[in-house]
């Protein structure tokens, strides 16, 4: 795959200020501006912010940034699976997770993060892939919102289903270790039936291979 990315953009207002919403970013656009530091859900900020600049220059990688002026006030990454997560079994070309989103606190409330996803999904290319999400309940900021975590779970798919995601069953052990987690996924309109047979057997490899060892 040729991994194209075309560039799109949102801008809204807030009481805070203008926002803009744009990406995918190259790792040299993206040092044009500062990261906000109330961006720790994964890690400390200038650590974060290094990854995601390593993750817009790998050749799958997208970076989809909200920035108040010249302030990153949040993001999403979209990259191939983790080596060590069963979604990279047979090295899909055409298979990306969508593995951070965050919003710092300040600009919650004015649905930037499904605006984030929304701009994702203008480009074309995105129809090539099969996207996933795959959503642990410990991740998520119960304390910071104060819901519990079934009224996080419905903020969550709501937001997810701004760029097309939808829950969809799996045997994955982490995923079913907790009725809240979920896969989340969205199968793109030029995805071969061949990938998305890949992909069904991935979102039960652990029947596939019992089915196999018998």
């Amino acid at each position: 795959m040729n991994h194209e990315k075309t560039y799109h953009y949102e801008a809204f207002d807030t009481e805070h200020g203008p926002v803009i919403v744009e990406g995918p970013l190259p790792s040299e656009d993206l040092e044009k501006y500062t990261f906000n530091e109330g961006l720790t859900a994964f890690r400390p900020p200038e650590k974060q912010f290094e990854a995601i600049k390593g993750i817009a220059d790998f050749e799958e990688g997208r970076i989809i940034i909200a920035r108040h002026n010249e302030e990153i006030i949040g993001y999403v990454t979209y990259l191939h699976p983790d080596p060590l997560e069963r979604w990279s079994e047979g090295n899909m070309e055409d298979l990306i997770e969508l593995g951070a989103i965050e919003v710092i606190p300040k600009f919650r409330g004015y649905r930037i993060g499904s605006r984030l996803l929304r701009v994702s999904m203008m480009d074309e290319y995105m129809e090539n892939y099969i996207i996933i999400s795959t959503e642990y309940y410990w991740h998520w900021d119960l304390k910071g919102t104060g819901l519990n975590i079934w009224d996080y779970r419905k903020v969550m798919e709501k937001m997810m289903a701004a760029g097309g995601l939808t829950p969809s069953p799996t045997d994955d052990p982490e995923i079913i270790s907790h009725p809240a987690n979920c896969l989340m996924v969205k199968i793109g309109r030029h995805v071969s039936e061949s990938s998305v047979e890949q992909f069904d057997k991935l979102r039960f490899l652990t029947r596939h291979q019992y089915r196999m060892r018998r």
